[in-house]
């Protein structure tokens, strides 16, 4: 029976590359794990990948740095808006301090009798750190933040909608959401595993346009659900494109992970990705190296001097 594992990844648009190197590993302490190029279109963009001590699936964040390309977004309605990321339940106060300390503004929240704490990539995207209990995945401590305060990885995504109601049907049947919950003006459904960042958090919100779908510096792209593997992710797409949803895509080979791209009634980019069987992470890179060299897909091996030679320098 076709199935989801929870989320496998969100790629957003930022600004400068060093600015998001900054942000990521030097503020929120996760692992760089990959540093390799966009493979859509033909101006160079670099592709940069972070995550938890094991890049696992549900706990990866990537990045498009937008701002050499000036191609500029627009946050707004029928979009997907909010990272949400776990982070131990106890370690929040630790966080506060953390991030002001590094001048990053931040404010109290609780939803769902779960404390957060809201706060801004310096591109504009919005986050939350979320406390959990019990959330088997390991934080990488590499970057200096202690074991018990380490972000676990993926606790969800907020998508802003003008009415919910298309997507809490799309999700509950084409996703197999569930455990539906309505607080104020935010309607959560769980898809997939409790501990594997499936949380997806539906935002009524009439106020602001509809934001933009394109690339564009300030906005989150998409969010990748885990497949798991390649007969249920044919399965998947199959069935959303049988009930009506027929903006979905081909299967696309991202060397990492393979990957089909479903638009969702509320405007939100959705992917269903499955991790590549040759390795994911590792076949190009040991464990222990991960992130350290500009890796390349073949198609594009032979123009690695001109894209490094146009792509903003940047050292890990």
């Amino acid at each position: 029976m076709a199935h989801l594992g929870g989320s496998h990844h969100i790629t957003m648009s930022v600004g400068p590359a060093r600015e998001d190197v900054d942000f990521h590993v030097g503020a929120l302490g996760l692992r760089f794990i990959k540093r390799t190029v966009l493979f859509d279109g033909s101006i160079p963009i670099y592709h940069l990948y972070y995550g938890n001590a094991a890049g696992d699936p549900s706990a990866v964040l990537t990045t498009f740095p937008f701002r050499q390309a000036g191609l500029m977004g627009r946050r707004g309605t029928n979009q997907a808006r909010e990272v949400l990321l776990a982070a131990p339940a106890g370690s929040l106060d630790f966080w506060h301090t953390r991030l002001t300390e590094r001048r990053i503004a931040v404010t109290e929240d609780e939803v769902a009798d779960q404390r957060r704490l809201r706060f801004r990539h310096p591109c504009g995207i919005e986050y939350a750190l979320v406390g959990v209990l019990d959330d088997p995945r390991q934080g990488w401590t590499g970057g200096g933040v202690p074991a018990e305060h380490a972000i676990h990885g993926i606790y969800g995504v907020g998508v802003h909608v003008s009415d919910p109601a298309n997507m809490v049907e799309f999700t509950s049947e084409s996703l197999y959401g569930k455990d539906l919950d309505e607080e104020g003006d935010r309607v959560a459904l769980r898809v997939g595993e409790a501990d594997r960042g499936g949380v997806l958090e539906l935002v009524v919100n009439r106020a602001d346009p509809p934001g933009t779908w394109r690339y564009g510096e300030g906005t989150i792209h998409h969010f990748a659900w885990n497949a798991e593997t390649l007969a249920n992710q044919e399965e998947l797409r199959f069935a959303i494109e049988g009930a009506g949803y027929t903006d979905i895509s081909e299967l696309k080979d991202r060397k990492y992970f393979k990957s089909v791209y479903v638009r969702s009634p509320g405007g939100a980019l959705f992917e269903l990705a499955v991790t590549h069987a040759d390795g994911g992470w590792t076949c190009d890179e040991s464990p222990q190296e991960l992130g350290r060299r500009f890796q390349l897909p073949a198609q594009f091996e032979d123009r690695r001097a001109e894209l490094l030679d146009r792509l903003e320098p940047l050292e890990i």
